[in-house]
């Protein structure tokens, strides 16, 4: 390792022990909870996911021969992400006779995926 990566390295860690016991009391989450969003992010981390999401963030609504269409996959493979989804409370479906029409969930699922792609676009533009 060289000098410059060594400074580098070391200049993102405190040099000394100080730890402030009211502020990592409040900064403490329940082991559940966190585990919960993991997994909440996890289903999000599988690229066509994103896109199913993203898809269904632009328009509103889209039956699963739509969705297949989107990720470039069979409507087995598109039901199978959006079974994933769906089981993380992350987007919610209805029939109309023959045809299954998928959604995002609720706003709060909305408002994570808008957020992540201007975050993205946001990291991106400044390279």
């Amino acid at each position: 390792m060289n000098q410059q990566n060594k400074h580098i390295q070391l200049s993102d860690v405190c040099e000394v022990t100080c730890v402030d016991k009211e502020k990592v009391k409040r900064a403490l989450i329940d082991e559940q909870k966190a585990k919960n969003v993991a997994t909440l992010f996890k289903a999000l981390s599988d690229p066509k996911r994103i896109k199913i999401a993203y898809a269904l963030l632009q328009e509103e609504e889209l039956c699963v021969c739509d969705i297949a269409s989107v990720i470039d996959s069979s409507v087995a493979t598109a039901s199978h992400h959006l079974r994933t989804l769906k089981k993380q409370g992350l987007a919610k479906y209805r029939k109309v006779g023959k045809l299954v029409y998928y959604s995002l969930d609720d706003e709060h699922v909305k408002q994570v995926v808008a957020l992540s792609f201007a975050h993205e676009q946001e990291v991106n533009h400044n390279e």
